[in-house]
């Protein structure tokens, strides 16, 4: 069934009909006549309905000015500018802002005159009061007809029953959201939350029933169709729990997104989505100084490789919102470099954005950009991330992620940029894989190029575990799979992966960048290491399927360049704590080898050796462990 379309569920009506040049003259009237008859009332109120003539023409002399003050002052509150069918408290502030500005005039003048051609203090103050009520009242019915009309039209569709989980500030401007819009197809029948002052009670006339771990006898007692998590600033654990709690229900669920997200707004259904697999990394998300970014990115000039991929979008999107006077994209995927530019242009009108369609291993090209742009900051994120793919292609993996680093390294430290920041791997830790190699030999020229005399330029990495959801991620591979049917293929049982979300590895990269003093490695704590397995089984939870008995999971075997699990550091690497909690600096006790010669000389023969040829040659560089496997 096609659920009605919350937008067209509100019918229209009343002053909504009149054209525009119509309907601020009748709003004015309805006001007007509405403070009048309360200002009459008040008036007849003091006098018991017998008013004098003398405090009669008091009454009329005073109208005259009064009137149109309040007026006046209920457009500069804003009173005229909002639908009147539309009404909340925000409405009700400003309108009692407005009428008791007109009350403490009146009062004013009152004790300026000495009252003697005014009405009685007495009536000012009642008539305060009517005239609020009598206002408020008005927006208030035609509030009340609004959503009369709006749910006759919705009762024709089905509403689903929803249970709110959080009854707080975010869960209750959902259901106020939802009770609003009844054109929306739900209906929320409860809350659920684990604060037992709140258990028993009532938000917006909806009961809370009880906490978490009554969550099973709950939902089978109520009947719902789906349930709503609204809690968005509970740390990942809570979230986790819940939502293994829900899957054991069998019942449908949403999650409200971080509490960061919705302080861009008021909570609304639009921000409503499914549970993801970052929601249940299991740690609290690492803290970011955005004062700290801010400082380093506003008005500088900076530049992304690989702005098209995962990390270089999001890395451009965080850098936007923090005032760089020009944003440079370099991406080798026209399709990817104009989306990105679209939205970027779209969402960020006031930035200078330069879309650069550029390969960074065309040093000539690559050259020209930075002579024209003169960058500040450099954040290299081209490269080629997958490990299998990379195995059967070493070449030009070490074109991109060695080569093409050194190319833009060197052209950094040319022109006088002031940071460069190398987007690395923890698969550059004793490598295992061709591509982990390349990023290893990636991290050696930008420790290299930080020792070259007359350099200026901070060099730093920063290392960091699978990113969720980015592409081609493990995420994606097991989505396609489950909406397939089926299997989910893992590698190894005991396979294991430190897993960050992506927001939360750009926000390293951006904090990284302004601790960077030249030759850092920078890595993040993690936490513990989620097994693949667990991961599966996961994300065929969240589908809404039984893991084992709807999708299988099979255990494939570990591919060529594979590791059980990751390392954050390698022999010879000293970790030290930064000044940021979770963020260490990796350096090495023993001076990093010369690799930028012989990177020159194997470029021009990458494509005149065979395979196993480079791949030698990376062992013999790298200490890359290779067993021997049939390629």
């Amino acid at each position: 069934m096609t659920r009605p379309n919350p937008v067209s569920s509100t019918p229209q009506f009343g002053v909504s009909l009149l054209p525009p040049s119509l309907r601020f003259p009748l709003v004015c009237l309805t006001y007007a006549l509405i403070l009048l008859a309360s200002s009459f009332l008040a008036l007849a109120l003091r006098f018991d309905f017998e008013v004098p003539a003398d405090f009669l023409q008091r009454w009329i002399r005073s109208v005259w000015w009064i009137l149109p003050l309040k007026l006046l002052l209920l457009g500069l509150f804003g009173q005229y500018r909002s639908l009147l069918t539309f009404f909340s408290f925000p409405d009700a502030r400003r309108l009692f802002y407005a009428l008791g500005v007109a009350f403490l005039v009146q009062l004013a003048v009152w004790f300026l005159t000495g009252g003697v051609t005014m009405i009685p203090r007495g009536t000012i103050v009642v008539d305060f009061v009517l005239s609020f009520v009598g206002l408020a009242g008005l927006r208030a019915a035609m509030r009340m007809l609004r959503e009369s009309l709006s749910s006759g039209r919705a009762a024709a569709f089905p509403l689903r029953r929803v249970a709110i989980i959080g009854a707080g500030a975010a869960g209750a401007s959902l259901a106020r959201e939802i009770q609003s819009k009844p054109g929306l197809g739900m209906e929320v029948v409860c809350f659920i939350d684990d604060d037992i002052q709140k258990i028993g009670r009532t938000l917006h006339g909806l009961q809370v029933l009880g906490g978490r771990r009554d969550l099973s006898r709950i939902l089978e007692r109520v009947s719902v169709a789906k349930c709503i998590l609204a809690m968005p600033a509970a740390p990942p654990a809570v979230i986790k729990e819940t939502v293994d709690l829900l899957n054991k229900t069998g019942v449908e669920h949403d999650i409200l997104p971080s509490v960061d997200v919705l302080l861009e707004g008021r909570v609304t259904v639009s921000h409503l989505r499914h549970v993801s697999p970052e929601d249940l990394l299991g740690r609290d998300s690492v803290p970011i100084d955005q004062s700290a970014i801010e400082q380093l990115i506003s008005g500088q000039i900076v530049l992304v490789t690989g702005a098209g991929g995962s990390i270089g979008a999001e890395l451009c999107r965080q850098i936007a919102r923090h005032g760089p006077s020009k944003l440079i994209l370099v991406e080798r995927s026209e399709p990817a470099l104009f989306t990105l530019d679209q939205e970027l242009t779209r969402d960020f009108n006031e930035l200078l954005v330069e879309p650069v369609a550029a390969d960074v291993c065309d040093e000539v090209r690559m050259r020209a950009v930075f002579k024209k742009h003169l960058p500040t900051y450099i954040f290299h994120a081209a490269a080629h991330k997958h490990v299998p793919l990379m195995e059967r292609q070493p070449a030009e993996a070490i074109r991109n992620n060695a080569i093409g680093t050194l190319v833009v390294a060197r052209l950094a430290s040319e022109i006088g940029c002031k940071k460069f920041v190398l987007v690395s791997t923890d698969k550059a830790v004793n490598p295992s894989s061709i591509m982990g190699a390349s990023k290893f030999l990636a991290e050696l020229v930008v420790e290299q190029l930080q020792r070259v005399s007359r350099n200026v330029t901070a060099f730093c990495a920063v290392r960091f575990g699978n990113v969720m959801d980015s592409s081609g991620s493990v995420i994606q591979v097991f989505r396609k799979q489950i909406a397939d049917g089926g299997p989910v293929n893992v590698t190894h049982p005991e396979m294991e992966r430190f897993f960050m979300s992506i927001p939360e590895a750009v926000g390293l990269i951006l904090q990284s960048a302004t601790l960077a003093r030249g030759g850092e490695i920078f890595a993040l704590e993690m936490g513990e290491p989620l097994k693949i397995r667990q991961l599966a089984r996961q994300m065929i939870e969240l589908s809404g399927f039984i893991a084992g008995r709807d999708i299988a999971i099979e255990f494939t075997g570990l591919r060529p360049g594979e590791k059980l699990s990751e390392e954050s550091t390698r022999a010879g690497e000293i970790k030290m704590p930064t000044l940021h909690p979770k963020i260490h600096t990796i350096t090495n006790s023993t001076e990093a080898p010369d690799v930028i010669d012989d990177l020159e000389k194997i470029s021009l023969q990458l494509h005149s050796l065979n395979d196993a040829q480079l791949r030698d040659w990376l062992c013999k560089r790298t200490g890359l462990d290779y067993p021997n496997r049939d390629f």
